[in-house]
C-alpha cells in the first residue's frame, strides 16, 4: 500500500500522457483515415492503388517497428521529431491505415441504390455523401472504431520505448526505486482497465443506440 500511496502522484503524470497521446491519435487518424477511405471507395484509379497499397502497406508493418522507421528513419530525410511527436506520427499512420478500413466497410454496407436514389432527385455527388451515404454508413464505423480507439489506448504504451514518460514508463521508473513490481503492475493494469472499460461499454451503447438501422 506504502507503494501505491508513493508512486501515485508519478503514474498520474504518466496517464496524463498516455491520455494526451491517445485523444491526439486518434482525433489525427479519424480525419486522415476518413479522408483517405473516402478517396479508397470513391477516388479515381490512382487514387484508390495509392490509398490501397498505404493501408496494406502500414497494417502490415508490426507498430513496434514502424515506430523506431519514423524515429530513426525520418532523421537521415532532414526531419528530425522528438521521441513524443514521432511515437504520435508512427501510432497516427498505423490507426490511419485501419481507419481506412472501417470506412471502406461502412461506406461498402450501403447499397449501391442509395446513391442512384440521390443522383435520380437531383444531388450532386458532395450532397449525396453528406445527406444520403454518410448519415447510414457513421451508424456502422462507430462500433468498431470505439473498440478501435482502445487499441489506441494500448498501444500508447508503446510510446516508453523512446523514452518518453506515459504510464507504462512511470510504473517502471517507481518500480526502479521501490522494488516492489506486483502493486505497480496491478494498479497500472487498473487503470488501464478502467479506460478500456469505459470505451468499450460506450461502444455497446452506441451498438444499442443504432441497432435500429439492422434488419
Amino acid at each position: 500500500m506504502d507503494q501505491i500511496v508513493y508512486a501515485f502522484p508519478f503514474l498520474l503524470q504518466g496517464l496524463w500522457t498516455t491520455i494526451l497521446v491517445s485523444a491526439i491519435v486518434v482525433a489525427l487518424s479519424l480525419v486522415i483515415g476518413a479522408a483517405l477511405g473516402v478517396g479508397l471507395v470513391y477516388g479515381p484509379l490512382p487514387v484508390r492503388l495509392a490509398v490501397r497499397i498505404l493501408s496494406d502497406c502500414v497494417r502490415g508493418i508490426p507498430i513496434l517497428v514502424l515506430i523506431f522507421m519514423v524515429y530513426y528513419g525520418l532523421p537521415p530525410l532532414g526531419l528530425r521529431l522528438d521521441p513524443f511527436w514521432a511515437a504520435v506520427a508512427a501510432l497516427t499512420l498505423f490507426k490511419a491505415a485501419q481507419v481506412v478500413e472501417y470506412v471502406r466497410g461502412a461506406i461498402g454496407s450501403i447499397p449501391r441504390g442509395q446513391m442512384e436514389a440521390g443522383k435520380a432527385i437531383g444531388l450532386i455527388f458532395s450532397d449525396r455523401l453528406r445527406f444520403v451515404i454518410f448519415p447510414q454508413a457513421v451508424r456502422r464505423f462507430l462500433p468498431p472504431w470505439i473498440n478501435g480507439v482502445t487499441d489506441a489506448v494500448k498501444g500508447s504504451a508503446l510510446v516508453s520505448l523512446l523514452g518518453v514518460v506515459d504510464l507504462m514508463h512511470a510504473i517502471n521508473q517507481v518500480i526502479g526505486r521501490t522494488y516492489e513490481p506486483l502493486p505497480l503492475y496491478l494498479l497500472g493494469a487498473a487503470l488501464y482497465f478502467a479506460i478500456n472499460y469505459s470505451l468499450s461499454s460506450f461502444s455497446r451503447v452506441l451498438e444499442r443506440r443504432y441497432a435500429f438501422v439492422r434488419e
